[in-house]
């Protein structure tokens, strides 16, 4: 049985510099992203394509999807195994490719960066990122490999001599 979800967002020009879209550099890329709730994201293009680089432009918000759900997937995961997550950092990258006046994302790599908190986790916490790989929404969506490195460490192992 398919369960459906449904999501609306309103997206909200803001860049008419009062010749609207005159020329190509007549206008802004500026504009809103809203929902009913959350605080608004403050949206623009890439500065490559005369974006804002003050606001968030949408590939790196479709990089933050892709982060956000393998994130919030693993985490569940890590709870209904047993394994306690005591910090989560993820230094996403992804590589768009530009062809003629368009482009598409050739691949995206999640590199999260996980503290549990004993050592004994550390193997099924590493194990448990493919299978949040296979249950995130996100990326299963997107028409791009999209790749994890995690690395997993445990509060009660000592640091090498040395680090920080």
């Amino acid at each position: 049985m398919t369960r459906q979800h449904s999501y609306d967002t309103v997206v909200t020009w803001t860049g008419n510099r009062g010749t609207g879209t005159s020329g190509y550099r007549d206008y802004g890329r500026d504009h809103d992203v809203t929902a009913e709730g959350p605080a608004p994201i403050a949206g623009s293009a890439d500065p490559t394509f005369r974006g804002d680089p003050a606001r968030w432009n949408p590939e790196q918000l479709l990089l933050a999807a892709l982060a956000q759900c393998h994130m919030l997937s693993y985490l569940a995961l890590c709870a209904r195994h047993g394994v306690v997550v005591t910090g989560y950092v993820d230094r996403a990258h992804g590589t768009m490719a530009l062809e003629g006046d368009g482009g598409h994302f050739t691949s995206a790599v999640l590199r999260p960066v996980v503290r549990v908190a004993e050592a004994e986790m550390v193997e099924k916490a590493t194990a448990l990122h493919h299978d949040a790989h296979a249950g995130c929404f996100i990326a299963s969506s997107v028409n791009f490999p999209v790749t994890n490195e995690p690395t997993v460490t445990a509060d009660d192992t000592p640091e090498p001599d040395g680090a920080a």
